[in-house]
């Protein structure tokens, strides 16, 4: 039988489960309050839930620390991600709340709170709102922590999380001469990696950019990713076409003459920078060039571009030159088939005249 006593101004309740006791103040002058609070404990424990008074006192910045480690123990390359739309937008709002209080009732709240709080500048100026898609990728991970958490026994239940409906999928392509016109207005050290995606569809963060020549096998024929590198731990193989072997040919010449020079390239792509204004050049691995991409695509007249783009044009390709379904889903690293579908249900809809593709 579970007791309330009294404590001060508030008052504490005391309920069993498995034979173990359990305590827990409720912050509350009002014993009614301490009652209903017992009765939502003892029928917790008369469903088999979980509910003990760890579990009660596990708090949001708990939980979210949980997920981080979750993310680094599996090196998950998504991990910026998360720490940013953790850090930037759910701890400012949720920090310091129990988990088991949050209800769906806070969430469709915190929802209209990034409604109206919209994209905002370093200085906190709105400058435009924010999509449903990321609303919903933040409620993701909100979502991922109560199930992370469910899983430790450390919350007793899960609220019903409702999502946005998504109607801005992206569908963007780059046609040739769009292409052509973007790489004119590249540094040269860029050009191969947008060339590379064009072909493969694979992602440029974290397959193309990270991509070392031990995984480029010129006597076979083939580029190789290891499942480590891969957003669904997966490794994968794509066969040299005359286009991607031409590419990787011109890169190798480039690494050999650094080679000679006393320079060793371990990354596929690189590019030369000084130390210093007047410095000796070193090659260094591409992080990141988004301002160099950004300001190609406006000169060349297609604003608005995103590198995604460029997996979306190379699996459309793939689907317009006849190869099967499951073979492209295999060398852009598609594992699901709703994903997939999402890039290539508009290649249907596309004239299917022959066009002068990179597939060979």
């Amino acid at each position: 039988m579970g007791q309330i006593r009294r404590r001060g101004n508030s008052h504490q309740i005391r309920w069993y489960r498995n034979v173990q006791r359990h305590e827990e103040t409720v912050h509350s002058s009002r014993k009614q309050d301490a009652v209903d609070l017992l009765k939502i404990r003892e029928g917790d424990v008369a469903k088999g839930l979980p509910v003990t008074a760890k579990s009660v006192r596990f708090k949001f910045d708990d939980a979210a620390t949980d997920l981080k480690n979750e993310y680094n123990f599996n090196n998950r390359q998504s991990i910026d991600e998360l720490e940013r739309r953790i850090d930037k937008h759910l701890t400012p709002y949720f920090s310091g709340r129990k988990m088991s209080s949050i209800t769906a009732v806070d969430i469709r709240a915190y929802t209209a709170h990034r409604k109206e709080q919209g994209v905002q500048t370093a200085k906190g100026e709105r400058i435009r709102d924010v999509s449903n898609a990321e609303i919903n990728r933040e409620l993701a991970t909100l979502k991922r922590m109560f199930r992370l958490a469910l899983q430790a026994e450390k919350i007793a239940r899960s609220p019903h999380i409702p999502m946005l409906e998504e109607r801005n999928t992206r569908k963007g392509f780059f046609e040739l001469e769009q292409l052509a016109a973007v790489l004119r207005h590249l540094p040269v050290a860029l050009r191969p990696v947008i060339e590379f995606a064009y072909i493969t569809g694979w992602r440029i963060p974290s397959e193309v950019l990270t991509l070392q020549w031990h995984q480029v096998n010129f006597g076979a024929g083939e580029v190789r990713l290891e499942p480590e590198a891969t957003k669904n731990r997966e490794g994968r193989v794509f066969p040299m076409t005359d286009d991607l072997r031409a590419l990787l040919k011109t890169q190798d010449e480039e690494r050999e003459r650094l080679k000679k020079a006393g320079t060793i390239v371990a990354n596929v792509f690189f590019r030369m920078v000084a130390k210093g204004r007047r410095g000796p050049k070193s090659a260094r691995a591409i992080a990141a060039f988004t301002k160099a991409r950004k300001a190609a695509c406006i000169a060349a007249g297609c604003p608005g571009r995103i590198p995604h783009d460029l997996r979306r044009t190379a699996i459309r390709n793939m689907v317009r030159r006849g190869i099967p379904d499951a073979v492209a889903m295999k060398l852009a690293g598609h594992k699901t088939r709703s994903v997939f579908d999402r890039y290539t249900w508009s290649a249907t809809a596309i004239s299917e005249r022959p066009q002068r593709s990179s597939m060979g």
